[in-house]
């Protein structure tokens, strides 16, 4: 043992004994490259503290790639997060509550950049807060029921400076695969500082997918869109209706961003025309004073989805009336078990209803082609307008980086349905991808580092045996 650590680099030897710092940085270096192999080629049986993984497994990984040693990497102790939104911030504080280390990239330089650059500024919370809150931290109790952009903003700055995470901004993942023969993840990102680009790889057990379902904006492919001449920005560039004022907009899209988007530039004395290509579930926000989530929430405890469904279509029509004349025709399969089987999100009402039933809104078929300054519906019928707005959706961007195939579909999300699309094989995991909000999200991060400490905490103290152990051997030496 004493001959073996004459050859342990300085900042590989003192890593070995700290399981909690998070990563060790490599650079091209004749001596890091003389000792570590010499390291690896001379312990082949023995184990990183905490990685769970054997040197020889290293050693392998640095003898297939013969350029391995002449680029930046990092061997981290701990799984890699992909994402700084509320699903890795999740992730991360339940890990830090399990004793595990982490590394949390983000392709931002913000957390939570969904909700910070590509949000309108009316934006609130559309469930109650006790339903969108995080493990382990709630809400400030001074918050409203429905907190608003900022204040859900506050609230993650808060979360993650108490649980101490610091994400790695601006670093964007290019590519991530799992290398059989050494057993790690191997995740290479780019760095961008200025003008400056800087290749990176990092080299782990756990690799967590926490880029979310809304990672990528949908922009789709609409006849003679390029011609039409005039403003045209996705629903993740629309900030306020105020600079729309006077002017005619088509909102293309009816869901929860439509409905909303077309109700801020309704306040702000525009006129816009809404796009409803299909069928559509419209349920108030509230159904009696009480949260139509709650209230759906509860019954499901005692009763079949199908029933409750029901139950919630009789309360909205009692609430807001038949919708269908004006243009909303409801799907055959009710609002849960759509949500459950397709992942569509029922609109929650918070007053564009009204604005449609008044006309201030006005509620179109689908689009047919645009032509410069005007486009024309399926039903024959042409608008004049001056500016188009795509509320259209995003999708998950997984498939562009990752290198998997059996545990992520090609649409970006888990195979397995909810509530088991959490974990995969190799130590990959996913978080976020349930089509259940945030909830959803905080229930895969409490299972995901649960399963993470056990592996990790089974380690780690089996690792402190044998260094009792051969530290008894060395004394019983002299």
């Amino acid at each position: 043992m004493v001959s073996h650590g004459l050859f342990i680099p300085l900042p590989l030897f003192k890593h070995s004994i700290d399981p909690f710092i998070p990563a060790i940085n490599f650079t091209t270096s004749h001596y890091l490259l003389n000792n570590f192999t010499t390291l690896l080629k001379t312990s082949p049986n023995e184990e990183f503290p905490s990685f769970g993984v054997t040197m020889e497994n290293m050693f392998r990984l640095a003898d297939q790639d013969q350029g391995f040693f002449q680029r930046k990497w990092t061997l981290v102790n701990g799984p890699v997060i992909v994402g700084a939104g509320p699903s890795g911030l999740a992730t991360a504080a339940c890990l830090r509550e399990q004793g595990v280390p982490f590394v949390v990239l983000e392709r931002a330089e913000c957390i939570a950049s969904l909700w910070q650059k590509r949000t309108y500024d009316r934006l609130k919370l559309h469930l109650p807060k006790q339903f969108c809150q995080l493990p382990k931290m709630p809400f400030p109790e001074d918050f409203p029921e429905y907190p608003t952009k900022r204040q859900f903003i506050e609230y993650l700055e808060s979360y993650a400076k108490h649980f101490d995470i610091n994400p790695k901004f601006n670093e964007c993942v290019q590519s991530a695969r799992y290398d059989e023969t050494s057993g790690f993840w191997r995740v290479k990102t780019v760095v961008t500082s200025g003008s400056n680009r800087t290749e990176f790889e990092y080299i782990c057990r756990w690799l967590v997918v926490a880029t979310g379902e809304n990672a990528e904006r949908v922009v789709p492919d609409i006849e003679g869109l390029a011609e039409f001449g005039g403003e045209i920005i996705h629903a993740c560039d629309y900030k306020s209706g105020e600079k729309f004022q006077g002017k005619k907009v088509l909102v293309v899209g009816s869901g929860n961003s439509g409905m909303e988007v077309s109700l801020d530039l309704c306040n702000h004395n525009a006129s816009p025309s809404m796009v409803v290509r299909s069928s559509v579930h419209v349920l108030p926000r509230e159904i009696f004073g009480k949260s139509t989530y709650e209230l759906a929430f509860f019954m499901l405890k005692w009763l079949p989805i199908w029933l409750v469904d029901k139950l919630m279509l009789i309360l909205t029509w009692l609430v807001l009336g038949n919708v269908e004349k004006y243009g909303l025709k409801r799907p055959s399969i009710g609002p849960l078990e759509l949500k459950n089987t397709q992942g569509k999100t029922p609109v929650l009402d918070i007053g564009a209803l009204e604005k449609i039933k008044s006309g201030d809104i006005n509620v179109v078929p689908g689009i047919k082609r645009f032509s410069r300054g005007e486009v024309e519906l399926l039903n024959g019928e042409k608008l004049d307008i001056d500016s188009v707005i795509l509320a259209t959706g995003y999708r998950s961007n997984v498939p562009s980086w990752l290198q998997e195939g059996e545990f992520f579909s090609k649409n970006g999300f888990p195979k397995a349905p909810f509530p088991n699309g959490w974990k995969g094989n190799g130590g990959l995991y996913a978080v976020g991808f349930t089509r259940r909000g945030l909830s959803g999200a905080s229930s895969d991060a409490m299972s995901i580092a649960k399963d993470i400490g056990m592996v990790w905490k089974q380690e780690t103290k089996q690792h402190k045996k044998r260094t009792i152990a051969c530290h008894r051997r060395c004394i019983s030496q002299f």
